[in-house]
């Protein structure tokens, strides 16, 4: 036997340094690729369970009424509409921005309600966590619009704007429903625009369904997403912003098309409009929970087959943005998660 082992012996002192030393490295770097990969799906694997606790949880979550210290239970996204529109407003650390926001929003809505009966309306402010006076702002617009039309909902610690999005979505009560900033970078009047897009995608949907027009499809039953955005913009905004800052943004939006495919120019634009329909199956299949659940919307559009159009928006650069270069590299390693997770089969998409 140790005649055996002597040539192998003999063969590794052979080898040059050089070589032996590559090797060793090469192990190192295998060693090493497999255990991140290992790291990589186990995330994803307890991203999908979460979810599909999410998805079986009871929810406790309650709206505080400031005028009547009552808690009132929180509405379902699988309950029948009880309002026209509901705008959900994530917000984390916006007690300076979102007053203006808040004020400009709600009185677009009172002059439309007063022109019309019909339309009524509700904003949901999400409190994603705040360290600052977020909450105390957002319940001073309850005290003075009443909670009927003004709700609070706080989720206690930071999750991320796709959370804080996620959660007003599934516990408003609109026919329509509407994402949009608490910076007020998007003029709200531009809810008309993406109205009207949803309606015409509405009636073409119910012709081809009907064409006789016997149907009496409701529009919060039709699916239907409709996403503001800044592409017709992108000239100026290049012109204006830092060369790496444009270098960054062009790669990402890159790897948004590998990742989702075509169709959509901006998918990050904050201003979203879904029907109650459409919101009910996107938003009880979404998972992540930061930057890029814009992005993971629209794949999921495409694989629900819920129709989408794209409509222009005015649109102002607000400081105080919370977007740094770090977050880009966040940002990436969401666009891999979706297309592994989905890619994969890991992460069931419900129907």
């Amino acid at each position: 036997m140790a005649g055996a082992a002597w040539p192998l012996a003999s063969a590794a002192d052979l080898l040059p340094a050089s070589l032996s030393l590559t090797l060793l490295l090469a192990s190192l770097v295998a060693v090493l690729g497999l255990g991140i990969a290992a790291v990589f799906f186990e995330h994803i694997r307890k991203i999908g369970c979460m979810h599909s606790l999410e998805r079986t949880a009871v929810s406790d979550a309650f709206f505080e009424d400031p005028g009547s210290l009552k808690k009132v239970p929180c509405p379902s996204i699988f309950d029948p509409a009880e309002k026209y529109i509901s705008l959900i407003v994530p917000a984390y650390n916006e007690e300076f921005r979102l007053p203006e926001a808040l004020t400009e929003t709600l009185n677009y809505l009172k002059q439309r309600s007063a022109a019309d009966k019909s339309f009524s309306y509700e904003v949901l402010i999400v409190d994603d966590g705040s360290t600052d006076r977020t909450s105390k702002v957002a319940f001073e617009y309850v005290k003075k619009h009443n909670i009927d039309n003004v709700r609070v909902l706080l989720l206690g610690r930071n999750h991320g704007k796709g959370e804080a999005v996620r959660k007003g979505m599934l516990h408003s009560r609109g026919e329509l429903l509407l994402m949009l900033d608490a910076d007020g970078a998007t003029q709200v009047t531009d809810l008309a625009k993406l109205e009207a897009q949803i309606r015409a995608l509405g009636e073409k949907v119910e012709s081809s369904l009907a064409p006789s027009g016997s149907s009496s499809q409701r529009l919060s039953d039709v699916e239907i997403a409709v996403f503001g955005s800044r592409a017709h913009l992108e000239k100026q905004a290049l012109a204006t912003r830092k060369w790496y800052r444009n270098f960054l943004m062009k790669g990402f939006h890159l790897v948004v098309l590998l990742t989702a495919g075509p169709g959509i120019r901006d998918t990050q634009c904050g201003f979203k409009m879904f029907t109650r329909s459409a919101a009910r199956k996107l938003f009880t299949n979404i998972r992540l929970k930061r930057w890029c659940f814009d992005v993971e919307i629209v794949y999921l559009c495409k694989h629900l087959r819920i129709p989408m159009a794209e409509v222009s928006v005015s649109w102002t650069e607000i400081p105080g943005s919370k977007v740094r270069m770090t977050s880009i590299l966040h940002m990436v390693f969401e666009l891999l998660l979706i297309k592994v997770g989905y890619g994969l089969g890991i992460w069931k998409i419900y129907s």
